[in-house]
C-alpha cells in the first residue's frame, strides 16, 4: 500500500467540479422530490385511497407508517450501496441508486387503489416505498462525496452542500406541483387521478440526472485510493470496529435536523389544516416559500462553516431549532397566514444552518477509504431514529387534540441529541484528502 504524504492538492478541474455539483444536486433533488410528494400524499391522499376502512386518526397513522418504511429500509441501502461505493467507486453506485429511486416513484404513480385491487394496493405501496428507501440509503453518501471529493477539501462545507440543497429543491418542486394541481383540479379530480401526475413527473428528473452522472469520471479521491491499493475489502466491518465514535457522532448530529424537517414540512400540513382551520393550499404555499428561501441559505451555511468552526455554527442552529417550536405553535394558533409563513420560514432557516454543514461534518468524521460506507450508515441509521418515527410520534403525541407541547418537546430533545453528536465529533482533517489528491495525475 502506498502511504499518502503530500500536504496540498493539485489544481481542480472547474468543469468537472461544476458537473459534480449539478450531479449531486440533481440526484438528491429527485430523492427529495419523491419523498416530499410521498409525504404530502401520505397526509392528503393515501388515508382515503389506500386505507379507507380505518377511522381518520388510524388512517393517518397507517399512511405515515408507509412514510416510515422509506426510512426504515434506508440502512439496507446504506450497507449495500455504501460498501459498494468504497469498493467499486462513487459514480457506478450513484447511477444504480438514481434509477432505483426514479422507477419506484414512477410505479407509485401507476398503482391501483384499494377500491380496485383491495389489500394488494397498500401492500404494493409499502413495497415500492421500501424500494425508494433502499435507493435513498445509498444515494446521499455518494452524492455528498461526488461534489465534495471533486472540490477543494478546505471548502468542503460549501461543495458538500450541493447534496443538501436537494431537499428544499425537491420539496419546492413537489409542493409547487401539488399546489398547482390543487388549484386547477377539484378535490375529487385530485383524489381520482391528479395526485398521480406528481409521481409520474419524476421520470424527467431521472433522465436529466443520468445524463449528468454518466458524463463524469469517478472522484479524484476514490481514483487515488484505488491506485494506491488502499480500497477496503470489508468496509462495513471496519466502520463498526475501528470508527464507532465517528459513526455515533454522525448519527446523533443528524437527528435534530431530520425531526425539524419532518415537523415543518410534513406534520405542519396535517396539524394546520385539521386543528387550526388553514386550507391545504395555504399550508402548501407557506412550505413552498420556506423551501425557496432554503435554496440560498443552505450553501451559505455550508460556506460559513468553511470560514468559522463548523461544529459551533451547527450547534448554535441546533439550539435555535430546539427553542423555535415553543414560539411557532402559539404564533400560528390565531389562524394568521402571514404568521404561518413567518413561522415556517424561520423554522426552515434554522434547519438550513444545521443541514447546510451537515454533509461536510458527517463525511469528515470518517477516513477517506471508509467514507462512503460510514457516511451512508450514519445517514440511514439516523433517518430511522429521527425522520422515520417523527411524523408518527408527532401524530401520536398530539393525539388529534391540538396539544402541541409534547410535539415541541420532542423536537427539543432531538436537537439536544444533535448537540451531543457535535461535541463528540471531530473537526476536519484536510490533510487526509489533500494527501490522496496529490497521488492523482
Amino acid at each position: 500500500m502506498t502511504s499518502p504524504s503530500a500536504s496540498s492538492s493539485p489544481p481542480v478541474d472547474r468543469r468537472d467540479l461544476r458537473k459534480a455539483f449539478v450531479a449531486s444536486l440533481t440526484g438528491t433533488s429527485l430523492e427529495w422530490y419523491d419523498f416530499a410528494v410521498y409525504s404530502a400524499a401520505a397526509a392528503l391522499v393515501f388515508p382515503v385511497l389506500f386505507f379507507p376502512a380505518a377511522d381518520p386518526v388510524t388512517g393517518l397513522l397507517l399512511a405515515f407508517s408507509t412514510y416510515a418504511v422509506g426510512y426504515v429500509s434506508r440502512p439496507l441501502g446504506g450497507v449495500v450501496f455504501g460498501r459498494l461505493g468504497d469498493v467499486i467507486g462513487r459514480k457506478q453506485v450513484l447511477v444504480i441508486t438514481l434509477v432505483l429511486i426514479g422507477v419506484a416513484t414512477f410505479l407509485i404513480g401507476l398503482l391501483p387503489t384499494y377500491g380496485t385491487i383491495g389489500v394488494a394496493a397498500p401492500v404494493l405501496l409499502v413495497l415500492l416505498r421500501f424500494a425508494q428507501g433502499v435507493g435513498v440509503g445509498g444515494e446521499w453518501g455518494g452524492a455528498v462525496l461526488l461534489s465534495s471529493e471533486f472540490g477543494e477539501p478546505r471548502r468542503r462545507g460549501f461543495w458538500a452542500s450541493a447534496a443538501q440543497v436537494g431537499p428544499p429543491a425537491g420539496n419546492l418542486l413537489s409542493n409547487g406541483v401539488l399546489a398547482l394541481l390543487t388549484l386547477l383540479l377539484t378535490d375529487q379530480q385530485f383524489l381520482d387521478w391528479g395526485w398521480r401526475l406528481a409521481f409520474l413527473l419524476s421520470a424527467v428528473l431521472v433522465a436529466f440526472g443520468l445524463w449528468i452522472r454518466l458524463k463524469l469520471e469517478d472522484t479524484p479521491v476514490f481514483r487515488a485510493i484505488a491506485e494506491s491499493g488502499d480500497r477496503p475489502s470489508a468496509p462495513v466491518r471496519e466502520v463498526f470496529t475501528a470508527e464507532r465514535r465517528p459513526l455515533l457522532a454522525g448519527i446523533l448530529s443528524r437527528i435534530g435536523p431530520d425531526v425539524s424537517y419532518a415537523l415543518f414540512t410534513v406534520f405542519v400540513l396535517t396539524f394546520a389544516t385539521t386543528q387550526l382551520g388553514f386550507s391545504r393550499s395555504e399550508v402548501l404555499g407557506a412550505i413552498l416559500i420556506g423551501s425557496a428561501l432554503q435554496l440560498p441559505s443552505i450553501p451559505l451555511a455550508g460556506a460559513l462553516t468553511d470560514r468559522f468552526n463548523r461544529r459551533l455554527v451547527y450547534g448554535v442552529a441546533a439550539i435555535g431549532g430546539a427553542v423555535w417550536p415553543f414560539v411557532f405553535f402559539p404564533m400560528i394558533s390565531g389562524g394568521s397566514f402571514a404568521l404561518l409563513v413567518v413561522g415556517i420560514v424561520v423554522g426552515l432557516a434554522l434547519h438550513s444552518f444545521m443541514y447546510g454543514p451537515q454533509a461536510a461534518f458527517v463525511t469528515e468524521q470518517f477516513s477517506p477509504r471508509l467514507r462512503y460506507t460510514g457516511s451512508s450508515l450514519a445517514y440511514t441509521i439516523a433517518g430511522v431514529v429521527g425522520g422515520a418515527v417523527a411524523p408518527l410520534a408527532f401524530t401520536a403525541l398530539s393525539g388529534g387534540s391540538g396539544n402541541w407541547v409534547p410535539v415541541a418537546t420532542y423536537l427539543a430533545v432531538a436537537c439536544a441529541l444533535t448537540v451531543v453528536g457535535l461535541l463528540i465529533g471531530r473537526d476536519p482533517d484536510h490533510e487526509e484528502d489533500e494527501a490522496y489528491l496529490a497521488l492523482t495525475p
